[in-house]
C-alpha cells in the first residue's frame, strides 16, 4: 500500500508538470515559410495559427493552386516543428522515457 501511495503522489506530480508545459508550449511559437519566404506561418505549440502573411507577388487569381500548396507546404513544416518542439519539451519531462498516449 505504502507504494501504492508513492506511485500516486508521483502521477500528480507529473500531471502538474504537464499542465505547466502546456501552459509554457501555448506561448512558445514556430515560424515557418514556403516558396522561398512568400508564405509565412506563425504557430504556436499547441497546433493553433497565430498569423499568416502571404506576398501579394505570390496572388494570382490565375494560378490559385499554387498559392494553396504554399499555404499547405508552410502549414505541414510548422506543424513539424511545433511537434519537434513539443517532443523535446516531453523528453525533458519524462526524462527520455518514452510514454505511450503522450507522444
Amino acid at each position: 500500500m505504502k507504494d501504492i501511495g508513492k506511485l500516486l503522489k508521483q502521477a500528480q506530480q507529473m500531471q502538474t508538470k504537464m499542465a505547466e508545459m502546456q501552459a509554457k508550449l501555448a506561448e512558445r511559437t514556430v515560424e515557418s515559410s514556403s516558396g522561398g519566404g512568400m508564405v509565412k506561418i506563425v504557430m504556436n505549440g499547441q497546433h493553433e495559427i497565430i498569423s499568416v502573411n502571404i506576398d501579394p507577388e505570390v496572388v494570382d487569381p490565375a494560378d490559385v493552386e499554387m498559392l494553396e500548396e504554399l499555404v499547405a507546404a508552410a502549414v505541414n513544416e510548422a506543424r513539424s516543428k511545433v511537434d519537434e518542439m513539443v517532443k523535446g519539451e516531453m523528453s525533458s519531462l519524462t526524462g527520455g522515457l518514452p510514454i505511450p498516449g503522450l507522444f
